[in-house]
């Protein structure tokens, strides 16, 4: 508190003026200052892609995980690349909703909105 006082006088004598008291509703915590700044930047996208590569073995099971991968996501398309044209026949047509509901249950049902295989 000291310490407070003596620092307040100084930048008083120095600016010639009284200091402003501080205004402690302005300070957030880190991890609230980031939710507020990832979505401006962009990046909120960039973490559930990674987020949805991590799981993408435990969503499809490990033989379909090891015949493909998550590449990109864009406006909630997530883009998968796989790796032989039969794996992809089965994945558009057997999987893809089962794949797509597991996805909207795990991330919430904004962030995938559609699976494309290529």
């Amino acid at each position: 508190m000291r310490v407070e006082y003596i620092r307040k006088r100084v930048l008083e004598d120095w600016r010639g003026l009284p200091e402003k008291p501080e205004r402690p509703e302005r300070c957030i915590p880190a991890a609230e200052a980031l939710k507020k700044l990832l979505p401006k930047l962009g990046l909120t996208e960039r973490l559930n892609e990674q987020e949805v590569q991590t799981a993408w073995n435990e969503i499809v099971g490990d033989f379909l995980a090891a015949h493909s991968l998550p590449v990109s996501m864009r406006d909630g398309i997530l883009i998968i690349q796989v790796l032989q044209p039969t794996v992809r026949y089965e994945l558009e047509r057997s999987w893809k909703p089962e794949i797509l509901r597991k996805l909207k249950t795990r991330f919430g049902p904004k962030t995938v909105k559609e699976v494309r295989f290529r």
